[in-house]
This record gives structure tokens, C-alpha cells and sequence, in this order.
């Protein structure tokens, strides 16, 4: 049984997330892209939980599906994000963790405790002044069978290896409660290569997720497994076990899209490789203020391989761009542009969900129902013929898949047929 997983997602109760992110909507939206499993987002908040209780119901073990919706195949699985901010090693620490639970029981007794170090009605991605390591405390005293991940692991300002604000590794993160780590979250900005290069990661699974704030996003990082039943065990168990035949790859951001790739300094519009910001020293040339040190240089930092090593024992993963971005590259258009939508409907209504137009469908067949700059977009992203500029200090990477006369010329081929 093919499945499809995107455990990250926020609700309209966080802060700068679409309210159309209601449970409604995210499963229509899982059916369009292809998702079988959704993360929940946002147990913690207590108006966002009362619609899960009310709007969701008991499916497969550990999983739910929306209430008065028999045919729906979405299963939501429940999950949140929490920012700590605290002080360890003489240092303020900034750490997203993602916290997954089989049941409405254990989450109830995980925001009891919680609702005890912050105010859990705030923001859907609660700030707590609580380390990662109690957090993991709590939820394993909550419930056993608990999943406790870094998020986006190597974000600048918000993740366990971050550079602004991160450890070295997960022991100086979580202690004793390390080897209770099975997973991180890769993020935007890395991929599973880049994290290869670390041989202290070699028992760790990666696995990525969309962090969307708007249902166009969702999917656009996730996770694909080939499972023999569906429940929260076998989800878990196939992170954790890293074996190919279940866990079969993940769906990644070419990381040079992602926000913090590079290094930079976005006010002055400075960005740099790894070299240059050894060059200068991480300070901006221009203003003489820190770089925001990106994921490419953390990695370089605690690498102890060279990039290019593929350790055994490995998941796979493919490498994207979402359906809409392809579209509108192709079309030289915006990506809420009328055409682009209109093409968008078209591509996944020809052939069942987003997933399917860009990682199953055979050339041929795109060739023949697609227009033809589209179909051919589709080819160069999955053979990765594209140009990106890399992302930096919060700026995303600006891809390029055809430029203008390339465009021309395939719209001057179709016209002689």
C-alpha cells in the first residue's frame, strides 16, 4: 500500500498561516496533491484541538478521518510544532521540535502539563521557556509511543543544529534522552545528501515535510512509504527502521530553493557559498554586521565526510519542484496567474493528484495532454536541468528552468505540427 505523508502543517491558529487551513480543506487539498497522511499541526491549541475533536473521528489505529466523510482517503495523524527558547551551555537556545501522538488521551495529558509552562492559547506553534529535553520527557511520561523529531534541523535561528542558536549534536540536545531520537526533519533549505556527510547521523532517519502555512503548499516536502496496513505503529515503525521497502524515499526541495542555503545579509543584499563567508569572515562586507550563517556552511562545519559520500543503509529520495512553480516557469507567469491555475486543474484532473504529474506519469503521456512547454518543464525537473539561485537570510532561491528564448523555441516548434 502506497503512502504518501506530510506530518508539518500549521492551522489558521498560528500566526501567519492561511485561515483556509481549516480540517475541511486539508483534505480536499491531500486528495488534489496526493497525500494520504496529514499531519494534524497545532494540538496544542485548545480551539484548533476542539475542532479535531469535533471534526475528526477514529480511523485505523492512531489515525482519524473527517467526521460524515466515509469516501474521504485522507488520515490525519496528530502532530504539533513548539518552539523552545532557554538558556543551556551558556547559551540562549532556539529549538523547534515536532511531537507526534497515537491519541486524543495522550495529547490531553500532554497539553495539561505543558499548559503549565506557557500560554498555550498564544500562537498554534507555542514559545515555551522549556529545553528539548524536558519536552521529551514529557511527552514519553505522556505516552510511551510518542514520536519526538527536530524540526527543519538546520534552520539558522530555530533548530538543533542551527547556527545562531543550535548544539553540535543531538547528545548535547536531548542528553540521556538522545538515543529516544530516531529521526530529524531535513527542512527546505537541506536534503538527505547533505546530511549524509555526517557519520553521527548514520542511525538517524530523514524525513521532510511541507512546514506550509497555505494549502498550495502542502506536499511539497513529504514522505513515501509502500506499507502492508496503515496505523500510526507502521508510520512510526518505518521511520524508525529505515528499511527500503517500506520507507521508500522522500520528496525533497532542491535545498538551493530553500530560505537559508546560502550565507547572506538580505538588507544588503549580500549572499555567499561557504568560501566567501570564510573569506570574510561572517561579516557583511558592505555593513560589517554578521552574516545569517546558512545550512550549507553548518553542514561543511560538522561534516566529517566529503560531500558526494553515500552511506549504506540510506533512503533514497527525489528531488522537485512543486507543480504550480513548474507552470508558471514554463509559462513566464505568476503562480496565482488565472493560466497558471487553470493549467494546474487540468494537469491533476488528466492524471489523478499533483504527485502523480510529477513523479509517476511517463514523459509520453505528459507530452500528449499537457501543453508542451509544461511537459517539457516537468522533464527538466526530474532529470534536476534547471538553474537556481540559492536562497539566503530568509530570501528564497529563484529557480530557472528555461530562459526566454528556449521558451520561444519550443512554443515555435509546436506550431509547425
Amino acid at each position: 500500500m502506497k503512502i504518501v505523508a506530510d506530518f508539518h502543517i500549521h492551522s489558521p491558529y498560528s500566526r501567519a498561516v492561511s485561515k483556509e487551513m481549516t480540517l475541511e480543506n486539508l483534505d480536499s487539498w491531500a486528495g488534489i496533491k496526493g497525500i494520504t497522511v496529514m499531519g494534524t499541526g497545532d494540538f496544542t491549541h485548545p480551539k484548533w484541538m476542539q475542532e479535531i475533536k469535533a471534526k475528526l473521528e477514529p480511523a485505523e489505529e492512531g489515525l482519524f478521518a473527517l467526521r460524515g466523510h466515509p469516501a474521504s482517503k485522507t488520515r490525519f495523524i496528530l502532530t504539533v510544532e513548539i518552539s523552545s527558547i532557554y538558556s543551556k551551555g551558556g547559551k540562549v537556545r532556539r529549538i523547534h521540535n515536532l511531537f507526534f501522538f497515537p491519541s486524543i488521551e495522550s495529547v490531553e495529558k500532554f497539553n495539561a502539563v505543558l499548559g503549565w509552562q506557557g500560554n498555550l492559547k498564544s500562537d498554534g506553534r507555542p514559545i515555551v521557556g522549556v529545553g528539548a529535553k524536558e519536552l521529551a520527557k514529557i511527552a514519553f511520561d505522556a505516552d510511551p509511543r510518542a514520536v519526538v523529531i527536530p524540526a527543519h534541523a538546520w534552520t539558522p535561528w530555530f533548530s538543533v543544529f542551527g547556527s545562531m542558536s543550535g548544539f553540535n549534536s543531538l547528545e548535547e540536545c536531548f542528553d540521556e534522552y538522545a538515543s529516544h531520537i530516531f529521526a530529524i526533519e531535513t527542512g527546505l533549505s537541506s536534503d538527505p545528501a547533505m546530511n549524509w556527510r555526517l557519520s553521527a547521523l548514520d542511525r538517524i532517519s530523514f524525513i521532510s515535510n511541507s512546514d506550509s502555512h497555505s494549502l498550495q503548499r502542502i506536499g511539497r516536502e513529504a514522505n513515501v512509504f509502500d506499507l502492508s496496513s496503515l496505523s500510526y505503529d507502521m508510520l512510526a515503525g518505518a521511520i524508525k527502521r529505515k528499511d527500503p521497502k517500506e520507507f521508500l524515499f522522500t520528496v525533497e526541495f532542491f535545498p538551493e530553493e530553500g530560505k537559508y542555503h546560502y550565507d547572506g545579509h538580505r538588507a544588503c543584499g549580500v549572499r555567499f557559498g561557504p568560501e566567501e563567508t570564510k573569506k570574510v569572515k561572517k561579516m557583511c562586507p558592505k555593513c560589517g554586521k554578521p552574516l545569517t550563517v546558512g545550512v550549507m556552511y553548518r553542514v561543511d562545519e560538522l561534516a566529517d565526510r566529503p560531500a558526494g559520500i553515500t552511506p549504506d543503509g540510506r533512503i533514497p529520495f527525489k528531488s522537485l519542484v512543486p507543480l504550480d512553480e513548474i507552470i508558471a516557469e514554463s509559462l513566464d507567469l505568476g503562480t496565482s496567474s488565472k493560466r497558471v491555475k487553470a493549467e494546474y486543474k487540468k494537469s491533476v484532473e488528466s492524471f489523478g493528484s499533483e504527485f502523480s504529474v510529477l513523479m509517476d506519469t511517463s514523459d509520453s503521456d505528459l507530452k500528449n495532454a499537457l501543453l508542451p512547454e509544461i511537459a517539457e518543464g516537468i522533464r527538466r525537473v526530474r532529470a534536476g536541468e534547471l538553474h537556481i539561485e540559492p536562497g539566503y537570510d530568509g530570501e528564497y532561491g529563484v529557480v530557472k528552468i528555461f530562459n526566454n528564448n528556449e521558451r520561444k523555441m519550443i512554443t515555435a516548434q509546436t506550431a509547425l505540427f
